[in-house]
């Protein structure tokens, strides 16, 4: 059981659920990243998320995209992120995932960069571009380590999706709220809890909803029926305010509102 799956746990005894933050590594610079996890460690984050910068994303929405370019624009890279996380290993304990593309990890090589990641204190990877499908070999080499892959689900999988990745997910199951990208307005009605629910007959993981969730009341919704609450760029927002006493209050909001 890694860190992540210890987390959970430990909540779920508490009756509680995870509060999950996202920021993005490097913006506005590799020491003030490590200042903010602290920050959100302090203000009772469980888990936090790193983004790795990509000038190519997915699904990520104008907010985060600005914040990926601003820290590729002072040269972060995936190798100093994990200079970064092995730094933050002197500090705190909190579980850590980067959340990164493949093209980077494939770039860096697989082999070196699961040893590399693990060896630096990194507890899981969440890698919205490779399905679980295209992904034996990395979890082939994560099985012999600490570091935990999580998969997505979204609205539109399939029950066979949804099997598959609660069979090879470790740590958490990543549920996207919805068919859009990152900070987009989120609708939270009882077809969102109706297909947590679903998930719930195919596995015993927890879960943990991300996508468009943007104030205390809505983290409160989420948490009602998930395991975990994921936010994003109302956060990636704040710190873009440049006040760390405005990010404070607002993340020991949410975490008042998850519970």
């Amino acid at each position: 059981m890694n860190k992540i799956e210890k987390t959970f746990k430990k909540l779920k005894a508490l009756n509680k659920k995870a509060l999950i933050p996202y920021i993005m590594a490097g913006d506005p610079t590799i020491g003030k990243t490590k200042e903010l996890v602290l920050i959100l460690e302090s203000c009772g984050a469980d888990i936090i998320e790193l983004g790795v910068p990509f000038s190519d994303p997915l699904a990520d929405g104008p907010t985060i995209q600005r914040a990926a370019e601003r820290s590729l624009n002072k040269g972060t890279t995936l190798r100093k992120i994990i200079g970064l996380v092995k730094d933050l290993r002197t500090k705190t304990k909190i579980p850590l995932i980067l959340m990164t593309y493949y093209n980077p990890i494939f770039k860096y090589g697989e082999e070196a960069f699961i040893k590399d990641a693990e060896d630096a204190g990194v507890d899981g990877l969440i890698i919205p571009d490779l399905p679980p499908d295209e992904a034996d070999e990395l979890i082939k080499l994560t099985k012999k380590s600490s570091v935990a892959i999580i998969f997505l689900l979204a609205p539109t999988s399939t029950t066979d999706r949804i099997k598959k990745v609660a069979s090879k997910s470790r740590g958490f199951i990543y549920y996207v709220s919805m068919t859009g990208i990152t900070g987009a307005e989120l609708s939270i009605d009882s077809s969102l809890g109706k297909s947590i629910d679903s998930i719930r007959r195919l596995t015993d993981k927890p879960i943990a909803v991300g996508f468009g969730i943007s104030t205390p009341e809505d983290a409160s919704s989420i948490a009602g029926f998930s395991d975990g609450v994921i936010v994003g760029s109302a956060i990636v927002k704040k710190i873009q305010e440049n006040s760390d006493e405005s990010l404070r209050e607002f993340v020991i909001s949410l975490k008042k509102a998850v519970g």
